[in-house]
């Protein structure tokens, strides 16, 4: 019995009478809760077979009254890949406290909020005359691009961030804004033209801002990080970062983990028409596909994809969208041929070289079969 995928958003309220209402169907002997348990419960209950046979005609009479709440939600939980009721309660905690919805955010009477709602991507939403319209507003008063740590970071203030910084280092990593982030991921997010945004990074990073700072796109488990803002790419085409490579390289630099699963996701599965390899050949350099999936991973835990299924998506999508280029990087790099990456429904739990047959692409099943893959199921 595979383990489950959390819903988006999980509620603990949902996830309680998820663990009651199976307490109620193992005291009722359902077979189907009976089987959950078995799999999933670390140890023999009283009263509970370790594995539940069918049940005779008419019913099963068995009642295992040794089951209690505190069982159930340990089982719910197991089921969901964590190893205790108290891991899950921790995971929603995670993801209330780094949830985010700018899509959602509405528009603001101050100024200085309304300009840096329009001047960064929200995702969801985004439309080029937003950007315009944060344009017009800082030409109109250019006060707003030193108003604040978040509005400076935005436009690249070297000389008013430096002030800032020297004066109050704890800056660097503050909270606020409409979308309630640190100042680098407004910088990283910002389409603003002007100002020197690599330096200004730069001056975040020497200052104690965190290279993987990040949100979780309205409590999705794949963080939209500065590095994902820097690259751009997504659902809707979003625009990079002006200085999109130059920013990248700093941030990894700096020590941003490579394998950010929301970067692949936009440059890879979203990113049509294209075969470029730029931004996989500089995730590569500093390490994409190898490492414990940094902190974020350690965050989020088994929701979240380990570089290895990272990989093996990169390499789903490159066939799903027809891209040989990228196919052999990820080939010379040793990227997983035959594994079923995260599951992303878009691949129908076929292997690669299957969906390279399927589609009608004979060069890149050939590249597949060539380098090892499996070609029979």
């Amino acid at each position: 019995m595979p383990v489950r995928r959390l819903p988006d958003n999980p509620s603990l309220e949902h996830l309680r009478n998820q663990a009651k209402r199976l307490k109620r169907a193992v005291r009722a002997a359902d077979t189907a809760a009976l089987e959950l348990v078995a799999e999933f419960h670390p140890r023999p209950l009283p009263g509970l077979p370790a594995r539940p046979a069918s049940p005779p005609a008419g019913g099963d009479p068995r009642s295992p009254e040794g089951f209690t709440l505190a069982d159930a939600q340990l089982t719910v939980a197991r089921a969901y890949g964590f190893a205790s009721w108290p891991r899950l309660r921790a995971h929603l905690d995670v993801l209330a406290r780094h949830s985010r919805s700018p899509h959602l955010v509405p528009r603001s009477a101050d100024p200085v909020a309304e300009f840096l709602r329009l001047a960064c991507l929200p995702y969801g939403n985004d439309d080029p005359s937003r950007r315009r319209e944060a344009a017009r507003a800082l030409a109109l008063d250019p006060g707003l691009a030193v108003a604040s740590v978040h509005t400076m970071a935005a436009t690249g203030q070297v000389e008013a961030m430096a002030a800032t910084l020297a004066a109050d280092p704890a800056q660097a990593r503050a909270e606020g804004g409409p979308y309630r982030w640190e100042p680098l991921l407004y910088l990283a997010y910002s389409r603003v033209e002007g100002g020197d945004a690599p330096e200004t990074a730069r001056l975040l990073l020497r200052h104690g801002a965190d290279p993987d700072a990040g949100y979780l796109w309205d409590g999705l488990t794949s963080p939209f990080t500065a590095l994902t803002g820097a690259f751009g790419g997504g659902e809707r085409g979003e625009p990079p970062h002006p200085r999109s490579a130059e920013l990248a390289r700093l941030l990894l630099e700096a020590g941003a983990d490579p394998n950010d699963s929301q970067t692949l996701y936009n440059r890879g599965l979203c990113g049509f028409g294209s075969d470029d390899t730029e931004h996989l050949e500089l995730l590569f350099e500093y390490g994409l596909g190898r490492g414990d999936g940094g902190p974020w991973h350690r965050r989020l835990g088994p929701t979240h994809a380990t570089p290895e299924q990272m990989l093996q998506d990169e390499v789903l999508a490159s066939v799903i969208r027809r891209r040989p280029r990228r196919l052999r990087l990820l080939i010379e790099h040793g990227a997983g041929l035959d594994g079923p990456g995260t599951g992303h429904p878009i691949f129908e739990g076929r292997t690669p070289y299957e969906l390279a047959v399927l589609g009608g692409h004979p060069e890149l099943a050939g590249m597949l079969a060539e380098a090892g893959a499996r070609i029979s199921p």
